[in-house]
Order: structure tokens, then C-alpha cells, then sequence
């Protein structure tokens, strides 16, 4: 069995081989069409970028509570901390988190109250788009909150 297929190996590798230069001989090379990576259809810098509207109430701090405007790359708009909060969503990029996703329903969380506060981050981070909600319900909502701080204020 083993000889058979090395005996049909060898004589398709020499049928191919003799074939070859007659191919190329009776016409030209044709040029390879562009690559899609030259043309630029991948997405642009610009898409990548982290721009979000960050709207908080009800923190305990009246300077965090209202509307902010947050970009990243370089870090800009009226988010009182934007550069500490762009640190934070590159490192969640570089280590592969989402630090918008939902808490999973079926997560067995603490049942304490956080306080009233809300927040609602929506815009565009890393490409992807993003509309996400934020409270401080239970041990769970806490501590989703807590880890998007400095991108959310810290509440009391």
C-alpha cells in the first residue's frame, strides 16, 4: 500500500514538473490583482477609536453627575478624567475584556444596595458599537461599576 502511494506521488510530481515550463512558455505571466489589505478595506485608525457619551446620575457627587463626551487616541473631551479612563479601557483591550458586557442573569450576585446611582455609556470602543447600562443594585452591578472606574465616577 505504502509503495503504491509513493509510486503515484513520484509520477504526479513528474507529470506536474514537465507540465510546468510548457505552461508558462506558451503564455506570459499574468500580474496578481491588488490585495484588499493595500486597498485599504480594512477599517481605518479612525474606526478603531474610542469615542463614548457617558451620562451619569444619582452618584452622590454633583460634579460627576450629568453628560460626558470621552475620546481615546489621544485622549480628549469633556470626561473629567480622560486620560486615566482611555488607560483604563487600553489595558481591558490589551487583555481581551469587555468591561461593557451585561452581568450574565443567571450570575448568583450579593443582594446589597449600592445606591441609586445610573449610568449609561453608549458610543463606539475598539470599533465595536456600545450601549451599555450601569447601576449599583446588587454585589454584582457593584463591582461591574467599580471596575469601569475612572470611566464612571466613583459613587458613594
Amino acid at each position: 500500500m505504502l509503495r503504491r502511494l509513493t509510486l503515484t506521488a513520484v509520477a504526479s510530481l513528474a507529470a506536474l514538473s514537465a507540465a510546468a515550463p510548457v505552461a508558462t512558455a506558451a503564455s506570459p505571466l499574468v500580474p496578481l490583482p491588488p490585495l484588499p489589505l493595500l486597498q485599504g478595506d480594512w477599517p481605518a485608525a479612525q474606526d478603531m477609536r474610542t469615542r463614548l457619551t457617558v451620562t451619569v446620575s444619582e452618584s452622590g457627587n454633583p460634579a460627576a453627575d450629568g453628560t460626558f463626551e470621552l475620546e481615546c487616541g489621544p485622549a480628549g473631551g469633556s470626561h473629567p478624567a480622560a486620560q486615566r479612563a482611555c488607560d483604563l479601557l487600553d489595558e481591558a483591550a490589551e487583555s481581551g475584556d469587555n468591561p461593557f458586557t451585561a452581568t450574565d442573569r443567571n450570575a448568583m450576585c450579593t443582594q446589597q444596595a449600592g445606591g441609586p446611582a445610573a449610568a449609561r455609556v453608549q458610543g463606539t470602543w475598539q470599533g465595536t458599537d456600545i450601549d451599555a447600562r450601569f447601576s449599583r443594585a446588587n454585589g454584582c452591578e457593584i463591582s461591574r461599576w467599580n471596575d469601569l472606574v475612572p470611566v464612571l465616577p466613583s459613587a458613594r
